[in-house]
């Protein structure tokens, strides 16, 4: 199988695992009382609403290969995703081999209180880490397993911890990823025996996908999950208080009881805390449409929804990856996701050092600086009766749609974006204006315009006409990234 056809055959597996959850179809059981959950949890998908952007962080042993083992690239091995942190399954390291990475993981360099200024300076309005990604290695002090940063490593911090008060001191709010149904160090072969015997006509791929099939744990999945997954989902429910996000992820091969008792263990302790539908099987409280995926058509999604996207092509840190969005493609991803309703969390990868790469930085910044000016038509806003006009048309599936096609913006002054708020609508463009532009969704059908203003400038002339509504720009107005129209109503 080339390498075309396995991008093809994951893509779908993706696409079967995140849209799966769209037709709310749930077990028959605990039906009643997870409706009863979900809908206590208002207070947080208020503030998830209007808080439409936020950072991602994937992070762990993996920055130490940072893609590479043994001399070769994870995009020239056979197996799993080309993305760093799935170099364990992509080489097949024996266990006892992968956690002697443990013992070089020593990130002087890191700093929680950095990161969270970098989020804070980039506008985003909450974090998400890796507690414990597929490899199983967590980034906490866990009292269940060793293969921790306490335990297994020179380092000795806790990373949660520190990053978790360090988001606070910012006035952002926390949450953490939890590999919940993959752990290649202790989750045995995450049930793929057990599915098959259920469903032979499965193909080896569906199988096998995500699973440690080269030198699994001797323990049996359920004895993973009442001794490792549960109790550690538990500790960062008690050990880190105030979180409003809990980001859990594969939901492949897990049955209804395994996902609901993964609900149930978080709401007991923290009960506004909101759940990725990765959960699985329709336990989710929001919307998941795929990795660097924008949906097409957002009129079927009933619940909260977030777009996570990388700044490069991968989410771990990927040593020879510099295929960097640009601050404008990422404003692009920010600015299409919240004109449809959505929220974008945008991922770095530090190294195995703890540094953020610089030209995450310098994107993350830019667009930060966008934000301070122009947040108004972003935050806070839903999305309007039409969301874009204008020429430019993007489409991007997945991560490694991303990666093969690149990006092919080529943005002009007709595209605009749409959002409201109160009686006050936003038209967002992002290149530079000319003298006069042409808005032709706020023509008269809209209502009568009482006043346009042009964020940060003030208001201006304008001219509403059934066709469009002309817009008179400020001289010496320049934006390299572009600009807001406010309209009032």
């Amino acid at each position: 199988m080339n390498k075309y056809n396995y991008l093809l055959i994951f893509f779908c597996l993706i696409l079967q695992i995140c849209y799966g959850q769209r037709k709310e179809q749930f077990p028959t059981v605990h039906v009643e009382e997870w409706n009863k959950m979900n809908a206590s949890k208002k207070a947080t998908f208020d503030w998830f609403k209007d808080a439409k952007y936020g950072m991602f962080i994937h992070w762990g042993l993996y920055s130490i290969p940072s893609g590479v083992w043994k001399g070769k690239t994870i995009d020239e091995m056979k197996n799993g995703p080309k993305v760093a942190e799935w170099i364990m399954l992509a080489a097949k390291i024996p266990r006892a081999e992968y956690t002697e990475l443990a013992r070089q993981f020593n990130p002087v360099k890191y700093n929680a209180d950095s990161i969270a200024k970098l989020a804070k300076d980039a506008g985003m309005k909450y974090i998400v880490i890796t507690s414990k990604h597929h490899d199983g290695f967590a980034l906490f002090d866990s009292k269940v397993s060793r293969f921790d940063v306490m335990d297994a490593t020179p380092f000795k911090r806790d990373i949660i911890r520190e990053l978790h008060d360090a988001c606070k001191k910012q006035g952002l709010e926390f949450g953490v990823y939890y590999s919940h149904n993959i752990d290649w160090m202790d989750g045995s072969d995450a049930q793929s025996a057990e599915s098959f015997k259920q469903n032979p006509k499965m193909s080896e791929f569906e199988k096998t996908f995500g699973a440690n099939t080269w030198d699994p744990s001797p323990n049996t999945f359920e004895e993973y999950l009442q001794n490792k997954a549960y109790p550690q989902v538990k500790e960062l429910m008690r050990n880190y208080p105030d979180m409003k996000l809990l980001w859990y992820d594969m939901p492949w091969r897990m049955k209804p009881e395994q996902s609901f008792n993964f609900y149930k263990i978080v709401y007991d302790i923290q009960p506004q805390v909101i759940i990725t539908e990765r959960i699985g099987n329709g336990f989710g409280d929001y919307f998941i449409p795929g990795d660097n995926t924008i949906p097409e058509d957002t009129d079927h999604i009933t619940k909260p929804w977030e777009t996570v996207g990388t700044t490069n092509n991968s989410w771990g840190y990927k040593s020879y990856d510099n295929d960097w969005k640009t601050p404008k493609e990422v404003l692009y991803w920010l600015i299409e996701i919240v004109s449809k309703g959505g929220n974008y969390m945008l991922n770095v990868g530090p190294t195995g050092e703890g540094v953020v790469p610089s030209q995450s930085v310098y994107n993350l910044k830019t667009v930060g600086k966008w934000l301070k000016m122009n947040g108004e038509a972003i935050y806070g806003t839903q999305k309007w009766r039409v969301n874009r006009e204008g020429p430019t048309s993007i489409n991007m599936k997945s991560t490694e749609d991303r990666a093969k096609k690149g990006f092919q913006g080529k943005f002009t002054r007709e595209d605009f974006w749409f959002t409201k708020k109160g009686n006050a609508l936003y038209a967002i463009s992002i290149v530079k204006p000319a003298d006069k532009e042409v808005i032709k969704s706020f023509n008269s059908s809209i209502g009568k315009i009482k006043s346009v203003e042009i964020i940060g400038k003030g208001k201006v002339k304008f001219q509403q006409t059934p066709e469009s509504l002309i817009v008179n720009i400020p001289k010496n107005f320049d934006p390299e990234n572009g600009y807001v129209v406010k309209v009032s109503l």
